[in-house]
This record gives structure tokens, sequence and C-alpha cells, in this order.
């Protein structure tokens, strides 16, 4: 007996290497039958990291996730499913692909053209982004177009979900018009509505439409009539960014503005945007969160597009703009009161300490809502404000750390939660068999750095070596492949032809 405990302990402690191999795989080709070996997988459910599993791909569906015996495999008997395609997760991470809650689909920034949609595609795609719920778009048709070929895999792009806007022009003026403005867009295919700008009479008609034609609502909230009361009372599906709740908490049920205030010149805007949570009643504020949660509305902050306000530095020198920043972009981001977002004209240090307080209230307003039973998204509202499309996702769930939430939640914000807020929390946003093939393969572990997440990946220590990790290395949707680093590549070539032609 003593002799056999010593042979398994032999085993252990001198493990047979599991081999395997990346063979057969196209870049966005789908197989048949995929197999990813040897995966530690994080769910989007928000439990721990499990460990080795095979997950079986057939078309575009998650057919089986086995789980493999350590023992078994060290001894080379343990049962494999088949794949001639597959994909060598030793030592990877993989997990559901993230989801973009809050985007745009951009063709130019300021009358400049971006070369069409292969810039914002591919970059959402290389940063592990395999959904997006794009919020306004250039074309309501386009976007709707863009979807279905998407979903036909006739395009290199992520899953799209079609918002148009509510107020585009001509703007509803009254309830009967609002009504007709969401019958069209049931009848040009959108899957939900974003609203903003809009009145209390309009709104309450809109969302009661919307709910009879099972559109859902995002409704980005500006200073005016409504606030997160009137998204509880209507029930919207997710309030996006933040402003209307803070509104909702001020006992004199308006922020204290100075006398020449401007809502129309954005830095003004934006500059009092930043001592708006400090006028939020704690008590007050409280009953707001807790009405959100029993009315089911989510919330979708998007931290990253205001970070610039609290450190305008650290946003105009981020080291991916050196290869992957368009220069119509680079052009929109300067300041320019004509750009929507490019506000920063006499910004200063006080307007930045401003901003550190108002993060300060709000991630602690973000971690109240989770601990109510709130559910909150992620979304980057990339294009503005020196933030690009896809990178500002990796960023928003570093801010999501900073706000105290744990990697494991985090994941689960931007996979699981997404999917509810998209109403597909039966087929995207886990890990689990007979769920859409939506999975990211990344090269380092995003429990102990976020970071790897990123496209290009970040240096990390090695057996006692700096190395250059691969970020996303594997981006399956809808069970199609794509290399991270291909499609990284296939943007710099865009980047480098933009700049050459300038």
């Amino acid at each position: 007996m003593r002799s056999c405990i010593l042979a398994f302990c032999a085993a252990l402690a001198v493990p047979t290497p599991v081999t395997a191999q990346t063979q057969g795989i196209q870049h966005g080709v789908r197989p048949q039958r995929l197999v990813i070996r040897n995966a530690t997988v994080v769910d989007g459910n928000g439990t721990p990291a499990r460990g080795p599993f095979d997950i079986v791909i057939e078309g575009n569906r998650i057919v089986e996730l086995m789980q493999l015996d350590p023992v078994a495999l060290r001894r080379g008997g343990a049962r494999r499913p088949d794949g001639d395609v597959q994909i060598d997760a030793t030592g990877k991470y993989v997990l559901p692909g993230l989801i973009n809650a809050h985007a745009h689909l951009q063709s130019n920034r300021s009358g400049r053209s971006l070369g069409g949609y292969d810039y914002v595609l591919k970059l959402w795609l290389a940063n592990g982004i395999t959904s997006v719920r794009e919020v306004g778009p250039e074309s309501d048709t386009g976007i709707v177009r863009l979807r279905n070929e998407s979903a036909a895999g006739t395009i290199v792009a992520p899953r799209l979900f079609a918002y148009p806007m509510l107020n585009q022009r001509p703007t509803p003026r009254n309830a009967a018009e609002a009504r007709a403005r969401i019958r069209h867009f049931k009848e040009i295919g959108a899957d939900g509505v974003k609203f903003t700008g809009v009145e209390r009479d309009v709104m309450e008609a809109a969302l009661d439409e919307a709910h009879k034609l099972s559109l859902r609502v995002a409704h980005h909230v500006g200073v005016e009539e409504t606030n997160a009361w009137d998204d509880i009372a209507f029930g919207a599906t997710s309030i996006e960014h933040w402003y209307g709740i803070p509104d909702a908490a001020i006992l004199d049920l308006r922020q204290h503005f100075p006398s020449d205030y401007n809502y129309l010149n954005e830095t003004d805007r934006f500059r009092w945007a930043g001592r708006l949570w400090r006028e939020a009643d704690p008590a007050r504020l409280d009953s707001v969160l807790t009405a959100m949660v029993r009315a089911n509305v989510a919330w979708v902050p998007t931290m990253d597009i205001y970070e610039a306000s609290r450190d305008l530095q650290r946003a105009q020198n981020q080291p991916w703009f050196k290869d992957y920043l368009h220069p119509s972009l680079e052009w929109y981001f300067r300041p320019d009161p004509a750009n929507h977002g490019s506000y920063f004209i006499g910004w200063s240090t006080t307007d930045e300490v401003y901003w550190k307080e108002n993060y300060r209230i709000w991630m602690a307003a973000l971690r109240e809502f989770e601990r109510k039973g709130g559910v909150i998204g992620c979304g980057d509202d990339a294009g503005f404000i020196y933030q690009m499309y896809g990178y500002g996702l990796i960023r928003e769930m570093e801010l999501h750390a900073e706000a105290g939430f744990l990697p494991l939640k985090i994941i689960e914000h931007c996979t699981g939660n997404g999917a509810k807020i998209l109403g597909q929390e039966t087929q995207l946003g886990r890990l689990r068999a007979g769920w859409l093939a939506d999975v990211i393969v990344v090269d380092g572990n995003p429990l102990e750095d976020l970071k790897v997440l990123y496209a290009g990946g970040t240096t990390a220590l090695r057996d006692g070596e700096a190395v250059q990790t691969n970020g996303v290395e594997w981006v399956i949707k809808d069970g199609i492949p794509y290399s991270g680093p291909q499609l990284l590549g296939e943007v710099k070539a865009i980047v480098d032809a933009a700049r050459a032609g300038q």
C-alpha cells in the first residue's frame, strides 16, 4: 500500500507533459468542429476559474465542456474529444466573448473618413469584444444591414445589436410622433432604441410603445426634464453613463449652476458635471438606487469615457496611439467646440480635482447599486474624448477594479450581465453547452492582471524573462475563429495607409 502511495506521489511530482498543438485553424473560417484544449475557464457568472477543460464547438454552438482528469492526463490515458481543428490553450485563460453594451460604429470623425467600418470592427474584435450594442448609429438601416451581414458571417465583425436614436431629426414632438418613430424602428428590424434629450410625455409614450413591441431601451439621461425616477416609473432597460441618477437625488431638484452656465457650451457642461455627484443627498441617492433595482433598471456607467476629465495628460498619451490611432480620430480628439466631447479648452487642475471627487462618489454608488442587487454592464462609448474602440472597454474594466469590484465580478459585468441587458442571457455571456460560441483565448491570467486583455497584450515576467504577451490570442465569434494578432496587424495596416495619405 505504501509503495502504491509513493508511486502516485511520484507521478504527481514528475508529471508527463500534456502535449497539444494549434492546428487546422483558418483565420475567419468557421470549422465544422473545433476543440479548445487544456483551457482554464472563467465563466461569465462570477464563479472561480476552473480547469483544465476541452471545449468542443460545433458550427456556432458550444456542445461540450469536458473536464479533464489531471492524473489521467499525466499518465496519457485521459479520454479526449476528437477534433482535427484545435486551439492549444495550455497555460491560457478562456472567457466568454466580451460584450460592449454602449458603443458607436463610425465611418468618419469630423467629416474625415475612417475608410469604412473595418477599422472600428477589427479593433473591437482584437480586444476580445464579440457582441456590441450599437447606440446611435450613423444610419439606422445601415446598422441593421451590417448586423445581418455579421450574423451571416460575410463581414469580419462582432455580433451587432442595433439601437437607433429616438430623438434624431425630425425629433418627435409629441406622444403620437414618438409612438410612430418606435413603430418605424420595429419595422426596419431594430433590436432596441436609445433615448437622449427627451421630454417626459414623449419618453412615457415611446417607452410604452417600445414595451408593446418588445424593444429594449437604453437611456442616456442628459441635464433635462427627465431623470432616473422617470426611467424607474416608465421601465427603461438601462441608464447609460450616470446623468440622471445623482440629479434625481438632489434635494433642490436641480444642480446649482452658475448664472452664466450654458449647457450647449461643452466646456461649461462637463466642467459642472464634475461637481454633480457632490450635490446628491446620500439618503435620497440610496432611495434612487433601491428603486432602480426593484424596477430592473440596469446601469452601464462607461467610466472610461470621462477619464480625461480627471487626468487629461494620461488620456492624451495612451500607448496604443502610436500604432493604432487613426489620423481622422486623432484630429477629432483635438480641443474644438465643433466636435462633441472635445471640450478641453482652459481645462484646469481645479476641474481635474473636482472630477477625481466625482469618480470617488460615483464608484461608491456603483458598489452600493450592485450590493442591492443591481445589474451593471460594460460599455466604452469610444470614438470620443481620447478613447479608442475596444481599448476603451478594457480600460472600463480596469476602472471597475478601481471602483472596488473583484476581477471575477468585473468579467461578469462584461459578459453575463451584458447578455442580460441585451435580453440574450440564455445564449450569450457564458461558457456553457448549448450557448452560442462566442469565446476568447487569453495569453495570460486576467484575474491577476486585466491588462492582458488589451489588444497587443502587455509585458509580463515569465521564467525570469520579460516577454510581450499576445493579449487576446484567439477571438471566436459565432464559431468563427480570428487571430487577435492578425486582426491587430490589419488595423495597423489601415492606420499606416491613412497616415501615408495625409
